[in-house]
């Protein structure tokens, strides 16, 4: 990281319906995200006994983690719910958690702008 300084990392996980993981990592990298990982998993709980008219629930699920700056994580959420309405209930799950060390990260490069001639 910069100057030999670690700057406080956090993993933002959601849990989503299967299918709906793109476009929700897409919100998530124009909020400021600097990339996400997918991976597929299988759900069990009184979920799947609760869908409609007493038919099961499918349980694959996508699982979204993405490690970032703490200053991006509330933004990158935000991105994140808008685009999957995930603050539906039955909709997913997201949730914060902290990250002790990460090796390997690139870091995020701020856009350069133009100076301008006076």
């Amino acid at each position: 990281m910069e100057n030999g300084k670690s700057k406080a990392l956090k993993m933002i996980m959601a849990i989503v319906q299967r299918g709906q993981a793109d476009d929700i990592v897409s919100a998530a990298i124009k909020s400021g995200a600097p990339a996400a990982t997918i991976f597929f998993g299988r759900g069990r709980g009184i979920r799947e006994r609760l869908g409609l008219l007493g038919l099961a629930i499918q349980p694959e699920k996508e699982i979204i983690m993405i490690v970032a700056e703490e200053r991006l994580v509330d933004q990158v959420i935000t991105g994140m719910v808008k685009a999957g309405n995930l603050d539906q209930p039955g909709i997913g799950f997201v949730f914060v958690v902290p990250v002790e060390r990460a090796l390997g990260m690139l870091e995020a490069k701020e856009p350069q702008t133009k100076k301008q001639d006076l």
